[in-house]
């Protein structure tokens, strides 16, 4: 059944739960009490045993257009801007701490942060309608935060192209250059979405989590460092029941029961 505070609404069905972004006539902007109503659902969904997949999207038009900016013009404190950049770091950061999968489910515009979420989840399918861009530095706030998950995505020319001339960037570019995963017909979004969410919700949600846990670990990292990262993934995966299980239904030639241990 659907939980929901004012501003993000978590609902939660077998093994797909969806964070829902609803701020609709804000364009979902990422204010600090929405981000801090989103920490709330991703911690709810971190201890959720039902849940393998996790799917984040926006209400109405938009994905999200980013930090409110009426919330930020109204106060120019130095202590409030840095507790709303230190929330939406630890939110982009908590993402990637998910032992779940997360899927963007991008339609409209994902512009500055919103941009960075979708950087920032582990995968993303938009709509052939989606637009993407940071265009902060043309209202004089550079996008220095959305530049870290955005960089990380589509490496470093084309993301100083994005962040030096703020400008849009359709869903087929998008795609292109690594930002998203899929792009669809509009139409077609939501059963594309739930498609790929239950093929990966059909895997070991302990494999899963193992998996991610190792991936964000070595990423970046040299690459004897990160063959450290992932040799010890390897040989604590080996040892798991549902490795052991897994092989032997493969060759058994049947579907696993994963015990998810």
């Amino acid at each position: 059944m659907p939980t929901a505070g004012n501003l993000v609404e978590l609902e939660r069905g077998d093994l797909v739960a969806r964070l829902v972004l609803n701020r609709p006539e804000r364009r979902n902007a990422l204010s600090q009490a929405v981000m801090l109503e989103m920490l709330q659902a991703l911690d709810t969904v971190a201890t959720d045993k039902t849940t393998r997949v996790l799917v984040i999207e926006g209400r109405g038009p938009a994905f999200s257009a980013g930090h409110d900016l009426a919330e930020m013009t109204a106060n120019r404190a130095a202590d409030f801007y840095e507790e709303l950049f230190s929330t939406c770091v630890r939110l982009m950061t908590r993402v990637h701490e998910l032992p779940q999968p997360v899927i963007a489910k991008v339609h409209g515009v994902a512009t500055a942060a919103g941009c960075q979420l979708v950087a920032a989840c582990d995968l993303a399918v938009a709509s052939d309608d989606a637009r993407f861009a940071t265009p902060g530095v043309n209202i004089g706030l550079f996008c220095s935060t959305p530049m870290v998950p955005v960089a990380r995505s589509i490496g470093r020319k084309r993301a100083l192209e994005m962040l030096f001339t703020g400008e849009m960037i359709d869903a087929r570019t998008a795609l292109e250059w690594g930002l998203v995963n899929r792009v669809v017909a509009a139409d077609r979004l939501d059963d594309e979405v739930d498609d790929l969410a239950r093929r990966i919700a059909s895997a070991s949600a302990y494999v899963l989590a193992l998996g991610k846990r190792a991936f964000y670990a070595q990423d970046q990292l040299p690459e004897d460092g990160a063959y450290d990262i992932a040799y010890r993934a390897m040989v604590d995966n080996a040892q798991a029941d549902d490795a052991h299980e897994g092989m032997r239904a493969f060759l058994e030639k049947r579907a696993p029961q994963w015990w998810n241990r």
